[in-house]
């Protein structure tokens, strides 16, 4: 009687010790539960907050997300269509314009100061111009004034900033140097034209 009183402890033991590894499987299952819920709470309550963030942006009146997402892309294509017609705009308003005898009238812009030692020359141009440079300081070289200092720039507009001196009747008469300058251009652009 004893070993059966032995035994039915024993198996008493056992099924408390194995009701107490399910009691801790259970547990154990239930914070994992617990755990992928939270995340899962987490990614809902961030996605809410980026799809009201989009709302506001695309000054949305939607309540339901996918009604949210809706007005998001027809406002993307709004600003595409708007991407599309400034860049027809800055297109139209950069390439030169053109009169009937089919020269441009954007011809650069020329201003000529006759200074105490010499003369200062700012030509410009929304547009580059290969070799009207070299054209530019032919002229005032034929003229006799002799470019002591220049800032040049030629990449997508052309710029010339020129200081100079020497021939008094030149420097006198800025109006002298600034017709010059134009026929150095007019030249230029006939010969760019023929050529």
């Amino acid at each position: 009687m004893r070993g059966d009183l032995l035994s039915y402890y024993y198996i008493l033991y056992l099924k408390r010790l194995s009701f107490r590894t399910e009691e801790e499987k259970n547990i154990k299952s239930q914070k994992k539960i617990n755990i992928m819920v939270s995340r899962e709470q987490k990614r809902a309550s961030v996605l809410h907050d980026k799809l009201q963030l989009l709302r506001s942006i695309t000054k949305s009146h939607a309540l339901s997300d996918s009604s949210i997402i809706v007005d998001a892309s027809k406002y993307i294509q709004e600003l595409k269509h708007k991407v599309e017609r400034l860049n027809e705009d800055i297109t139209t308003t950069t390439t030169p314009q053109t009169n009937s005898n089919n020269k441009t009238s954007s011809w650069p812009q020329i201003e000529v100061e006759t200074l105490e030692k010499g003369f200062l020359v700012n030509v410009y141009s929304e547009r580059s111009c290969p070799g009207l440079l070299v054209s530019i300081l032919q002229v005032l070289e034929d003229l006799g004034l002799n470019v002591l200092e220049a800032r040049v720039s030629c990449t997508d507009t052309f710029r010339l900033q020129a200081f100079g001196g020497e021939d008094e009747e030149a420097m006198n008469n800025a109006q002298v140097v600034t017709e010059a300058i134009f026929e150095a251009i007019k030249n230029w652009s006939e010969s760019k034209e023929q050529g």
